[in-house]
C-alpha cells in the first residue's frame, strides 16, 4: 500500500458550547491539517496522487476556514470541534479531488484528515 501527505495551515477562533472549561470561552488555534491519500497502484509516472493537485485542494479548503470564527459555520452545529472540522474538510477535499483519473479510477483513495489544534493535540476523521 502507498500513501502520500501533504499539510496546510489556517488560523481561526472557536469556542465549545456543552463543555465546561477554558474551551467554552472564545479562543483561537493555528491550525495545522494534513490529508492522507492511499492506494495500491501507481499511475504511469510512478506516482499514487500528484501533490500539487492535493495542496491546491488542501489549501482551497483552508482558505474557507482561514481567520474566521468557525462557530458561524452551521455545519459545525455550534461545535466546532476538531473532530468535526477534520469531517468537513474530508468531505470537502473529497468533492474537489473526485475528478481526478486516479480517485475514479479507484486507485487512490482519500484515506484520513488530520486536524492539530497545538503540537500535541490531534483529531482525525477516516470513514474506514
Amino acid at each position: 500500500m502507498f500513501e502520500v501527505r501533504v499539510e496546510s495551515s489556517f488560523a481561526a477562533a472557536h469556542f465549545l458550547r456543552d463543555y465546561h472549561g477554558k474551551c467554552e470561552n472564545l479562543h483561537g488555534h493555528n491550525y495545522k491539517v494534513f490529508i492522507h491519500v492511499r492506494g495500491e497502484e501507481l499511475d504511469s509516472g510512478g506516482m499514487l496522487f500528484d501533490f500539487g493537485e492535493l495542496k491546491s485542494a488542501l489549501r482551497e479548503v483552508c482558505a474557507v476556514l482561514d481567520h474566521k470564527n468557525l462557530n458561524d459555520f452551521p455545519i459545525f452545529e455550534q461545535n466546532p470541534s476538531a473532530e468535526r472540522i477534520a469531517k468537513f474538510i474530508f468531505d470537502k477535499i473529497s468533492q474537489i479531488i473526485e475528478k481526478n483519473p486516479s480517485f475514479q479510477s479507484g486507485k487512490a483513495e482519500l484515506f484520513a484528515v488530520d486536524v492539530f489544534e497545538t503540537e500535541t493535540s490531534r483529531a482525525r476523521y477516516s470513514p474506514f
